[in-house]
């Protein structure tokens, strides 16, 4: 490395000195009491597994639609702990992880799942004021930005094709100097704001207003209480716990990335490590030189892209870039932090917004996130129906979640609706490979992505191979 390189990077990782590796969302002298554990025998009309989003969504949702339905929710740990309570905050309304992602998958259903999607972002907005869920929750909308010439073509055509599809309702592009006029930064060079499809919150302030509401409505909620294993019993199944058990007419899984207790679906997701920084509270005169007055959520246009935001304080969340899979699948609580992610993220940060030079860092940190070969979250039933499951969400699952959530509930209903009657819903994507062939894959369209945003955006041969037969890896 060159001594100038060298020295830039010196300084960066400076402000990087009191950075606590832990979640800034979960850093909060609020945070609520877990549940005690379970250390009883149970029985229920519906266990729900996992204390996250999509546990908690649909043991909220399951007291909506049956208030005497007898509900218990069991969590390995406490509410929101893990990707809930670690994420940018970005709620958005796509349920396909993206409309790109979206139209090139279910391009004659495209029109429905945005229509249900902005449904279920309207209905999470009335659900935060309906149970008084302080999160923070603001619909500040999203700008995509391009950070070199061949990005800013590229979002102006697939404006260019939004607005052929009819799906360009409340985006606009914006060239350079329109998009520096919302944030100013010298490295964009054009953006494509959506105004309507994203809110912005605290991750782990909703993780806990929703547990709040479930107790609230009488759902029994465990947590420090894993499950270790679910078969069946009688008419219904049966969990176990290390001090107790749970005997159910029906069962939920919302484990996301943790082992499913289906074992059969454990080879449709793998964790990709990402991680974050947050900045300290920013100046008025800090805040002013962003020109950051919408507080928009943004995001760059890169194959290893970043996402950043303003919290309600004003400190700047900075994550993405780096998508870390560890060989074998494995989730161990050593891959949440890793300083050299940091030092590339501050290096990218200040190259981004050198007016915010000497702002220190307070919180860095990692933890890990459920992809599957399709980018978007997948369904499914076993043991006769009895239960249903829903993972995969590659990282846009704080909005998703709750349509999830309402996909299983209507599953072990039995019932055919509009939601389960879409393709995204009925078809499962591809199983990744067993190893050494996922982490072989996976490394090399890593380069490839990294090749490609290195060389104009070209993708070579086996990113295009991979993009026929709808496959990749994403964050």
């Amino acid at each position: 490395m060159a001594p100038s390189a060298m020295t830039r990077l010196n300084h960066w990782t400076k402000s990087l000195s009191e950075a606590q590796p832990v979640s800034y969302w979960l850093d909060d002298p609020g945070k609520p009491r877990p549940e005690p554990a379970l250390t009883t025998a149970e029985t229920c009309d519906l266990l729900v597994v996992g204390g996250g989003y999509t546990g908690l969504w649909t043991a909220l949702l399951a007291k909506e639609r049956e208030p005497r339905r007898d509900v218990v929710l069991v969590e390995g740990r406490e509410a929101g702990w893990a990707a809930s309570g670690r994420n940018g905050g970005f709620c958005a309304a796509s349920l396909t992880h993206g409309l790109a992602n979206g139209l090139s998958r279910w391009p004659d259903e495209i029109h429905t799942l945005q229509k249900l999607g902005a449904r279920n972002l309207d209905a999470i907005e009335s659900t935060v004021a309906r149970y008084s869920i302080d999160c923070d929750f603001e619909r500040s909308g999203e700008i995509d930005v391009a950070t070199e010439p061949y990005q800013a073509a590229e979002l102006r055509d697939w404006y260019g094709e939004l607005q052929r599809y009819g799906l360009a309702d409340g985006i606009e592009y914006l060239d350079a100097d329109a998009v520096r006029q919302q944030v100013d930064s010298p490295t964009f060079l054009a953006g494509l704001h959506d105004r309507h499809g994203v809110a912005l919150l605290n991750p782990a302030k909703l993780a806990w207003g929703l547990k709040r509401a479930c107790v609230e409505l009488g759902v029994r909620v465990y947590e420090h209480t894993p499950a270790l294993n679910l078969k069946a019993h009688g008419a219904g199944m049966a969990v176990r716990t290390p001090y107790g058990s749970v005997r159910a007419r029906h069962v939920a899984l919302g484990t996301n990335i943790f082992p499913n207790l289906v074992r059969r679906v454990r080879s449709y997701t793998v964790p990709v490590y990402d991680y974050a920084l947050m900045t300290e509270p920013l100046t008025d005169a800090q805040l002013a030189s962003l020109g950051w007055k919408n507080r928009q959520g943004l995001g760059d246009s890169a194959n290893q892209f970043h996402y950043f935001r303003l919290s309600a304080d004003n400190r700047v969340l900075w994550g993405g870039y780096d998508a870390v899979y560890p060989y074998g699948g494995r989730v161990r609580a050593e891959y949440d932090d890793r300083p050299e992610t940091y030092a590339k993220l501050a290096g990218h940060f200040f190259t981004c917004f050198p007016q915010l030079e000497g702002v220190r860092f307070t919180h860095a940190w990692g933890g890990a996130i459920d992809t599957c070969s399709r980018f978007s979250a997948f369904f499914g039933t076993a043991h006769q129906g009895r239960v249903s499951y829903a993972a995969g969400y590659t990282g846009l699952g704080v909005g998703a979640t709750r349509f999830g959530a309402d996909v299983m509930l209507d599953l072990l209903a039995g019932e055919r609706t509009e939601r389960t009657s879409l393709e995204m819903v009925r078809k499962k994507p591809l199983p990744f490979p067993p190893e050494p062939f996922a982490w072989t894959g996976i490394a090399l369209t890593k380069w490839s992505l990294a090749r490609a945003d290195a060389h104009g955006g070209r993708r070579n041969l086996w990113l295009k191979t991979m993009d026929r037969l709808g496959l990749g890896f994403d964050s």
